[in-house]
């Protein structure tokens, strides 16, 4: 396995989200989730993460790409063993989406990689029984 791959897969990604329904309106198609994701470096060598792309999909299909720099106005140096968690949001016309994407990072030796983070659903509690 050559250097990046083993880059890519020492970065283990974990998300929660949640349903806000206090800042949601139904009625007016404004469903808000928030969500918590734990980056832990399970490398050798310290990553810090760069950039983040986020592909935002709705229940009617329609996607929404985020892109740039670091995330919450951070780019976080995520040392071996340690892990790196934050939490945002996002707000969606309907009450069930996903969202998947990649993080920009670069190894303390200067190679550059993509750690994954898994699609994850955003579902108003209740909808997808």
């Amino acid at each position: 396995m050559d250097e990046q791959n083993e880059l890519m897969e020492s970065i283990a990604i974990d998300v929660h989200s949640a349903f806000l329904e206090d800042q949601s309106d139904p009625p007016e198609n404004r469903y808000v989730f928030s969500y918590t994701i734990t980056i832990r470096n399970e490398g050798a060598l310290p990553a810090k993460l760069m950039t983040r792309r986020w592909l935002i999909t709705d229940g009617n299909g329609r996607v929404q790409e985020v892109v740039g720099d670091g995330v919450i106005g951070e780019q976080p140096l995520i040392g071996p063993g340690k892990m790196h968690r934050y939490s945002s949001g996002a707000v969606l016309e309907t009450p069930v989406g996903t969202m998947e994407g990649f993080y920009g990072m670069v190894s303390d030796d200067g190679i550059d990689f993509q750690a994954r983070i898994p699609l994850f659903t955003l579902a108003v509690p209740g909808i997808l029984n």
